[in-house]
């Protein structure tokens, strides 16, 4: 498992949903595929509102930040497990939002594609996006490293094994649950 996940947030609101991490059009590309996978990670966000800033680098393939801060009932709207695969491919480590949608939340353990976790503080608030970040799942807290504040998250406990180890089916067979082919 990976401890500490640390880098600069992009940090957004309250019910950001499916739509806007990647639009229905896209639901056609094969992640499965690395040309597809290659292609989400070029989509992602790509549904949010116009004024909005950007959530790519300048390669418009890599997330700028690897840390997503959000709101309440982050990855509501559709069941479509290419948004989280999109979040993933693009390198965003973890999304930290105060709720999430249910189906959202397996979706991205059971890819392993990104670490969703939880914080009863409204940290989107309190940070702005590039601000600097550090989660530690061991204390289970979070730094604001630019004013020092920390804040308490929720136990991400075997979810965070299981999403180091690639998502529920790799997790499985490296601990012997299920047997590799």
């Amino acid at each position: 498992m990976k401890n500490i996940i640390s880098g600069t947030a992009y940090v957004l609101g309250d019910n950001i949903d499916t739509d806007q991490i990647l639009t229905a059009e896209y639901l056609k590309v094969n992640p499965s595929t690395p040309e597809g996978y290659a292609q989400l990670a070029g989509l992602a966000m790509c549904g949010l509102p116009e004024g909005a800033l950007p959530f790519l680098d300048a390669s418009g393939q890599r997330a700028a930040h690897p840390i997503i801060v959000a709101g309440k009932n982050f990855g509501c709207g559709s069941s479509r497990e290419h948004a989280v695969i999109a979040l993933g491919a693009a390198g965003v480590q973890a999304v930290l939002a105060q709720s999430y949608a249910r189906i959202f939340f397996r979706n991205c353990v059971a890819t392993g594609e990104v670490l969703p976790l939880a914080s009863a503080t409204r940290l989107s608030d309190r940070l702005r996006t590039g601000d600097r970040v550090e989660i530690d799942n061991d204390a289970q807290t979070v730094t604001l490293l630019d004013c020092g504040e920390t804040a308490a998250i929720d136990p991400a406990g075997e979810l965070a094994n299981i999403v180091a180890a690639g998502g529920l089916f790799a997790y499985a067979r490296a601990s012997g649950r299920i047997k590799s082919a």
